[in-house]
């Protein structure tokens, strides 16, 4: 194995961008590729993916393929004689024939405990399904989705403060570590890939807008996971009287009411019957409005316990 191995990055999102520089410390990035610009704002100006911001303010070659298959992007790497390809959140499967180019294969930073939460959001599902921990693997590639062999994992514990926003940080710095950690000796031969269990494996599909619907019937410690899981974004929601109401924070307690229920009112918050429990609201955001301690939502918007949310 050379000193610096020759590396092709692919990444798109913040995520990917601590990875990409551990691998400008492990060798020579010989091309970043990333997703097109997309439009972005109110005034829909293109705006440049984080990776290729990262990329050029760092005197990176950048690529941003259309289409990977059907536009022949391997005959584009081929010539580049990649030892290796790092690929984190990129956004795409990998063809075969784009696979098989770097002479040690490609290899994903995938932000879950693998084979649980194979997919596009494993961070927020994770969070919201309540699990104790979640972390980060890194695999080796094949067709399949997340479906490869893996090299190594680091776990940290999900806390009751954490969120979809907090933990996407800490994991994209605990895969840069990882990375740095185990990539080298993979390429020396010194780790095996180890298989995973398919038949444990769960997937952890894109998230939508509606999938942050607050279902009040759930049990309230699973209504609260939601919640954190899904903030910042797709964000928890719920209707009152009509209108819109995003939820940013909340806390299980042990109130009892039909599901949605407002049970009582105050400075602590907006407290709601669950299936099991009740969440007390603790951060909101009214339909229009800005986001705000429930105490300065109640200030505005009187509510009566009785009154149903959903």
């Amino acid at each position: 194995m050379p000193e610096r191995p020759r590396i092709v990055f692919m990444g798109t999102p913040d995520f990917a961008v601590p990875a990409l520089a551990a691998c400008t410390r492990l060798g020579e990035v010989v091309l970043v590729v990333t997703q097109p610009d997309k439009p972005k704002g109110r005034g829909k100006q293109l705006a440049f993916p984080p990776v290729k911001q990262w990329a050029l303010e760092h005197g990176l070659p950048v690529a941003q393929p259309e289409k990977l298959k059907a536009g022949r992007f391997h005959e584009t790497l081929a010539p580049l004689r990649p030892e290796v390809a790092v690929v984190a959140a990129y956004g795409k499967l990998l063809p075969p024939e784009l696979l098989a180019v770097p002479a040690k294969g490609c290899v994903n930073l995938h932000g879950s405990l693998l084979p649980k939460y194979r997919g596009a959001a494993p961070i927020q599902w994770a969070i919201a399904n309540a699990e104790p921990e979640t972390g980060v693997c890194l695999m080796l590639m094949e067709a399949g989705l997340d479906t490869g062999p893996v090299i190594a994992c680091r776990s940290v514990p999900i806390g009751p403060e954490d969120t979809g926003g907090s933990m996407h940080d800490r994991l994209a710095e605990l895969g840069a570590d990882l990375l740095e950690a185990e990539l080298p000796a993979f390429l020396a031969g010194q780790r095996i890939a180890v298989p995973q269990d398919h038949e444990r494996a769960t997937i952890a599909p894109m998230l939508k807008k509606e999938d942050g619907r607050i279902d009040f019937a759930r049990p309230a410690r699973l209504v609260e996971a939601r919640i954190r899981g899904f903030n910042p974004w797709p964000s928890a929601f719920t209707r009152l009287e009509g209108k819109l109401v995003k939820v940013f924070g909340a806390r299980v307690s042990a109130g009892s009411g039909a599901p949605g229920e407002i049970l009582q009112v105050g400075s602590e918050g907006i407290e709601v019957a669950a299936g099991e429990g009740s969440v007390v609201l603790l951060e909101v955001q009214p339909e229009g409005g800005r986001r705000m301690s429930s105490a300065q939502f109640l200030a505005g918007h009187p509510l009566k316990p009785g009154t149903r949310l959903g």
